[in-house]
């Protein structure tokens, strides 16, 4: 095709999109299956008895590619109506098919019909990077299924877990997201021959009443576009209803989420030091202060995904406000709002592949920072091995307290070592116990490894199935 005329000139945010999702939102891809569409309805239209000849539909296919968007714009400059304009430009590169061109139909034939198919094939790339990750991911959390690490609740030191377990709870929310964007994948229905709105009363009247021709015209049509004829919407007003819309968009947002949190994580463990996205040998964390490291994967997942999340709402507005069979408020918004998400969840996607590819981690900085909290996590341990060994459990207990207080305020204050267990050696319902005996931190990670080894067989491992093949292909990583 050439060079877009202004008037198609995409103000979609591609930069951040790989050329294959570009692909799929490019005015190339749409005016194609336009294209496609009203040769799928005239084909039909011909088996089922309608006078379409041969030499009318091999003009059309001829045709398919050869697109004059000048011509087009010109059209819809003058006649102000998109698809009218492609009409005109698809008669003038094939004037024997013009006469029976779009006949019987509607324009959200062609559009709604087409944005079907754009959104299905958007959304197995999105399925397929989804589990790119997971995959990527799943190396992770195997070869880390046993490091012990601090635990955080409300961002604050909690019970020990393992670096693995904690990748564990991204590949979770990931995985959950995918099964959104399969559901609606697998639940994706085509609009069909429906005309004008939704009764099918033109293509009645070329059939000359023939209830029976109008069916198998609108099953033709589907299975041509590569549809399950059992997968049609069973009513329709003028367009698909806008109520899909809103349920993909959810399903992406619901992976932009996911992918948000997991960015999130990364930044802060990046600046406890205990892990960071991939860096660059050149790469500069700053213009200014030369030292940084800044993670600008991980922040660029975090923006994008917060765009992909907001545009989660408008749907839901488009589709509550729709009068009747159908009212046009819809169309500018949704070149919008379709499109966009995919455009920004592919970079996000992209980004979070790359990260998971190139995780770094810092196993003694890990060891280190567990290590200045961990005798406040051992005092439970240590309180019952006091009193086992004799002592009484309310004295044990204030004694523990009352150092515990001391340790962590030399700590903040000091910035110094806890040094809670040298205080308790100096206690006598303490002196006889292995102190250092409570402090392997392994002892304090429960069944995480286990949990590990479980989760990647029953939730990894059978998508690595599903998408075999398809992993490498999907992580062509662009950062």
């Amino acid at each position: 095709m050439p060079d877009l005329p202004e008037a198609y000139a995409s103000p979609l945010a591609t930069r951040n999109a790989s050329p294959a999702m570009s692909r799929i939102w490019s005015p190339a891809a749409k005016f194609t299956t336009w294209r496609k569409l009203w040769l799928a309805l005239a084909e039909a239209q011909r088996e089922l008895g309608l006078d379409v000849s041969e030499a009318q539909l091999a003009e059309l296919r001829d045709n398919l590619d050869n697109i004059d968007l000048a011509s087009a714009a010109a059209h819809e400059k003058r006649l102000r109506h998109d698809v009218m304009a492609h009409v005109h430009a698809y008669a003038e590169v094939a004037p024997a098919a013009g006469p029976i061109l779009h006949l019987g139909a509607t324009s959200q034939f062609v559009v709604c019909n087409a944005e079907l198919l754009l959104i299905r094939d958007a959304l197995t790339l999105v399925a397929e990077k989804l589990a790119a990750a997971i995959d990527r991911l799943g190396r992770f959390a195997e070869a880390h299924r046993a490091l012990p690490t601090l635990g955080f609740t409300h961002y604050q030191p909690a019970q020990p877990t393992t670096v693995g377990k904690r990748c564990t709870l991204w590949i979770q929310d990931l995985a959950m997201a995918l099964e959104e964007v399969e559901h609606r994948l697998g639940g994706l229905k085509f609009r069909g021959v429906k005309g004008t709105t939704g009764t099918q009363a033109s293509f009645l009247a070329l059939f000359d009443g023939d209830h029976a021709k109008v069916e198998r015209l609108d099953e033709l049509v589907t299975e041509k576009m590569g549809f399950d004829p059992a997968k049609r919407f069973p009513v329709t007003g003028q367009t698909y209803p806008r109520l899909l819309d809103a349920l993909v968009g959810a399903a992406l947002g619901a992976a932009a989420a996911a992918a948000a949190k997991l960015a999130t994580d990364v930044r802060l463990l990046a600046n406890r030091k205990e892990i960071e996205e991939p860096f660059g040998k050149s790469q500069i964390g700053s213009s200014a202060m030369a030292y940084k490291r800044n993670p600008m994967r991980c922040e660029r997942i975090c923006g994008l995904a917060r765009f992909v999340v907001g545009m989660v709402q408008t749907p839901y507005v488009t589709a509550s406000e729709q009068w009747m069979e159908r009212t046009l408020d819809d169309s500018s918004c949704r070149r919008l709002t379709l499109p966009e998400p995919f455009l920004a969840l592919d970079g996000v996607l992209d980004l979070l592949v790359s990260v998971a590819d190139g995780l770094v981690v810092y196993p003694e900085t890990i060891r280190r920072n567990l290590a200045a909290e961990l005798p406040f996590m051992a005092t439970e341990n240590l309180l019952m091995a006091a009193v086992r060994a004799g002592g009484d459990r309310q004295a044990l207990h204030e004694v523990i307290r009352v150092h515990s207080q001391a340790a962590a305020l030399r700590v903040k204050s000091e910035a110094a070592d806890n040094d809670l267990l040298e205080r308790l050696r100096g206690e006598p319902a303490f002196a006889g116990l292995d102190l250092e005996a409570v402090l392997e931190p392994s002892a304090y990670v429960g069944r995480a490894p286990e949990q590990v080894d479980a989760f990647l067989a029953g939730v990894v491992e059978p998508i690595r199935s599903r998408y075999a093949g398809r992993l490498d292909a999907a992580a062509e990583l662009r950062v």
